[in-house]
């Protein structure tokens, strides 16, 4: 199986309805996959503690911000979230020249969750990610089975003020700021000649490869990404479609207009099949910091028939998330044991089990409607060719 979607987008002003910038995001993985919605709240850390991300252990740091993360329920990391100082962010897989395959590292989703619990700005989210590559590493891989699928990442990151588009290759890695309009990202390197921040290495890394000649001016795009793939032209195409969209709301663009355009079909950013949304994120972020952002989740697949359930952080979080937060397995889980995936338990919760009763009647109901249509249609055949048979005689 290959995923061949995911889509990120961000709207600041102008191209939003009033000082806000809007967040959005599907998460497309395997269609059995359970996507949960958790909350971790802020916290000191002592020194020399370490946490547990997905296939690595490093080291914690000193204080860790309030979290609300949309994650596939298997792992430690994060498709997409937010934190308390409204910094929101969303990962891509990408592939280019440089090869995905190596040891177990951080996850591009580990990265998300890192970002997020350790930066209070877009920019600062930037920098821990990179740093993080650069002690860490991403490597292993990103579904839970044996296939051995990995990849690397990109990533759209906002704030209250402006958004950073951060795309890697291993351990090189660029980042351009986005500070007004709209601005979309798919499976692929979108990067090109305006880069902000870099890697120290990357060009010449570049260079030592034959990506790059050295003289010609640099396009990280151009020197790291493939140029023809299948998977590519399909990304490509949402990547354009997703533009296409923004620019139709352009100077009006609401959380409604967002979440429409996670719902569409028709350009394939609302994904069916083998893989699917699992899981859908709209985040209304306002430039005054006296005024809370407002961070929408489905925690249900397919956005078209999932209600966004807001989240506001504030003082005092209470609740045990059981109705989105799925089973703990611990030590037990098979992800941890090795050989990994050996087995692979339910991680249901009880919002998609409840979404999945539901989406069996809609689908039962439709079948019924669509026959019903069927059956008048042939029976209308049936008189017009009684008719047509009477006049002929």
């Amino acid at each position: 199986m290959h995923p061949s979607s995911c889509d990120t987008f961000v709207a600041l002003p102008p191209s939003t309805e009033g000082q806000r910038i809007v967040f959005g995001k599907n998460s497309d993985r395997p269609c059995d996959e359970v996507q949960e919605v958790v909350y971790f709240p802020a916290k000191d850390c002592a020194e020399g503690e370490k946490v547990e991300c997905t296939y690595i252990e490093i080291e914690q740091a000193a204080h860790t911000y309030a979290v609300v993360l949309s994650k596939p329920a298997w792992l430690w990391g994060a498709e997409m979230g937010a934190n308390e100082h409204q910094v929101c962010i969303g990962n891509e897989a990408v592939w280019g020249r440089e090869s995905a395959d190596g040891d177990e590292a951080l996850l591009g989703m580990d990265l998300v969750r890192l970002g997020l619990e350790r930066a209070d700005t877009a920019e600062k989210a930037v920098d821990v990610i990179a740093e993080l590559l650069k002690k860490y590493g991403q490597g292993g891989s990103c579904l839970e089975d044996e296939s051995g699928f990995t990849y690397h990442n990109s990533f759209l990151i906002s704030d209250r003020k402006e958004a950073w588009v951060l795309e890697t290759s291993g351990k090189y890695w660029a980042a351009e700021r986005v500070e007004g309009g709209y601005h979309n990202i798919s499976n692929q390197y979108s990067i090109t000649t305006k880069i902000d921040k870099e890697h120290p290495g990357m060009r010449e890394y570049a260079q030592s490869q034959g990506w790059w000649d050295g003289k010609t001016q640099f396009n990280f795009a151009t020197a790291y990404s493939f140029m023809t793939t299948a998977r590519i032209d399909a990304s490509g195409s949402r990547y354009c479609e997703g533009k296409k969209l923004l620019e139709k709301s352009n100077g009006h663009i609401t959380a409604e207009t967002m979440m429409d355009i996670l719902r569409d079909k028709e350009s394939g950013i609302n994904m069916e099949g083998m893989f699917m949304t699992t899981g859908s994120m709209v985040s209304v972020v306002p430039t005054n910091p006296d005024l809370p952002g407002v961070h929408y989740f489905t925690a249900t697949p397919d956005p078209e028939r999932s209600v966004f359930k807001p989240f506001i952080f504030v003082k005092y979080i209470e609740g045990d998330w059981k109705d989105t937060a799925s089973p703990s397995y611990g030590s037990d889980d098979p992800v941890k044991k090795k050989p990994r995936f050996q087995s692979k338990p339910d991680r249901k919760h009880k919002l998609f089990s409840k979404h999945e009763v539901v989406a069996a009647i809609i689908d039962s109901n439709k079948k019924t409607e669509d026959c019903a249509k069927y059956e008048t249609a042939r029976k209308g055949e049936d008189d017009r060719d009684g008719e047509e048979s009477f006049t002929w005689y």
